[in-house]
C-alpha cells in the first residue's frame, strides 16, 4: 500500500505560535511513517512560509526558521495543483498532498482563514471547515449561537473597541449594573489560550482588564464567573461524533491562564474529573450536541465549568484545535478512551479524508 503524502503546517501569525510548534512536534514525532511521508511547513510570525527538512526538535524550539536549507513554500489554491508549490533558483515544483494536518493555534489557524485557503484548493485537512471555524474562535458567535439552542453559558456582554474608546466610562458603569455581581471575566471574542484573558474582582479592575483584550482583539466579550470546577471533553468525528471521558483542570493561579497552561506547567489535570457520573453524562451528551450546532467536524475540545454546590453544567467554550503538546488534555482524554496518540492521528487523518469526498 502506498504511502499518503502529509504535510503538518506549524507556527503561524498568531500569539500562540510557540504552543503551535510544540504539538507540532509532537504531531510529527507521532505520526506512522510506514503509512506517511510527510511535508513539513513552517509559517514564520511575520507570515513567511518555507519547507523544513530539519530535525524535529528544531521546531520546538523555534530554530527551524534559521536553517539554511530552507525553502520557500506556499499551499496553491488552484484545485489543479493539489498541493504544494516550492520556490527555488527562479523555478518551482509541486507537491501533491493527499491531506493536511493545520497545527496551528488561534487566530489565523483556528478562525476559519487557513480552513478557506485548503477549501479553495480542495485539499482535505484535519479539523472543522471555514465557517464552523470562524464560529467557535469567535466567543460572542459561539455564546449567542448555543444559547439560542438551550445550552447554559455563563451571563454574558459585548462590545466593540471602537464604541468603547469613545465612552469608556459608560461602558464601566454599564457592565457593572448589568452584572452586579463579581468576579467577571473579560475576554477578547477572537483569541486561544486565555491569551488576553483577566479575571476583575471589582469595578475598579475592569478598565485595565479591557484595554488589555482590546490589544488583542477589536470585539470585547465580558462573562460571569462560574464559582466551580473546570473541566475539558474531547469530540472525535464528523457526523457521528463521540465524546471522551471528561477531565478536569486544578489551575494553580486564580484561573487557567497561558502561563498556567504552557509555561509553568504547574496546574494538576484529573482524569476522570472528580464530578459525580450523571454530571459526566450530562457534559457529554451537551458537548455533542454543542460540535453539532455548530458544525464541528474532525475534532474539538470542549471546555465547561461544573458549578459549586448546584453542579450546573455550564459551557466556556469549544476549541477546534486543540493543544497537542505534552501535557495537552485533547490526547490524554482520548487515550482513556483507546486512541493512542499515533491511532488517533490515524484517525484524524481518515475523518479529513472521508468529509472530503
Amino acid at each position: 500500500m502506498s504511502k499518503k503524502k502529509i504535510a503538518v503546517l506549524f507556527g503561524g501569525v498568531s500569539s500562540e505560535h510557540e504552543v503551535s510548534q510544540i504539538s507540532a512536534s509532537a504531531i510529527i514525532n507521532n505520526l506512522n511513517r510506514e503509512k506517511y511521508d510527510l511535508i513539513l511547513i513552517g509559517i514564520t510570525k511575520s507570515g513567511k512560509w518555507f519547507i523544513f527538512n530539519g530535525n524535529v526538535d528544531d521546531i520546538k524550539n523555534g530554530k527551524w526558521e534559521n536553517d539554511k536549507d530552507n525553502k520557500k513554500a506556499f499551499i496553491s489554491p488552484d484545485t489543479n495543483t493539489h498541493g504544494i508549490v516550492i520556490l527555488e533558483d527562479g523555478k518551482y515544483n509541486i507537491i501533491q498532498i493527499d491531506a493536511v494536518i493545520p497545527a496551528l493555534h488561534g487566530k489565523n489557524g483556528e478562525d476559519g482563514t487557513i480552513q478557506g485557503l485548503f477549501q479553495l484548493a480542495n485539499i482535505p485537512f484535519v479539523g472543522c471547515d471555514t465557517v464552523s471555524s470562524a464560529a467557535c474562535m469567535d466567543k460572542v458567535i459561539t455564546n449567542t449561537m448555543l444559547s439560542y439552542n438551550c445550552i447554559n453559558k455563563a451571563k454574558f456582554y459585548w462590545f466593540y473597541s471602537q464604541d468603547f474608546n469613545s465612552k469608556p466610562q459608560y461602558y464601566i458603569d454599564e457592565i457593572d449594573s448589568y452584572f452586579n455581581f463579581y468576579p467577571l471575566f473579560v475576554k477578547p471574542a477572537n483569541a486561544g489560550s486565555s491569551v488576553g484573558v483577566n479575571k476583575v474582582e471589582n469595578k475598579d479592575e475592569l478598565m485595565e482588564a479591557i484595554n488589555i483584550a482590546i490589544k488583542e482583539d477589536s470585539k470585547i466579550l465580558i462573562e460571569k464567573g462560574i464559582l466551580g470546577q473546570e473541566v475539558e471533553c474531547a469530540v472525535l468525528g464528523n457526523r457521528n461524533p463521540i465524546a471522551s471521558v471528561i477531565g478536569e483542570i486544578a489551575a494553580s493561579s486564580s484561573f487557567y491562564d497561558y502561563n498556567d497552561k504552557y509555561i509553568n506547567g504547574t496546574s494538576k489535570l484529573y482524569i476522570p474529573a472528580h464530578i459525580p457520573e450523571n454530571v459526566s453524562d450530562e457534559i457529554r451528551t451537551t458537548a455533542i450536541k454543542a460540535y453539532n450546532i455548530m458544525g464541528c467536524e474532525g475534532l474539538s475540545r470542549i471546555d465547561f465549568f461544573v458549578e459549586r454546590d448546584t453542579n450546573r453544567v455550564f459551557l466556556n467554550e469549544i476549541n477546534t484545535f486543540p493543544g497537542f503538546t505534552p501535557i495537552s488534555m485533547y490526547p490524554k482524554l482520548m487515550e482513556q478512551i483507546g486512541y493512542s496518540f499515533s491511532s488517533l492521528l490515524d484517525e484524524l487523518i481518515e475523518l479529513a479524508i472521508e468529509k472530503n469526498k
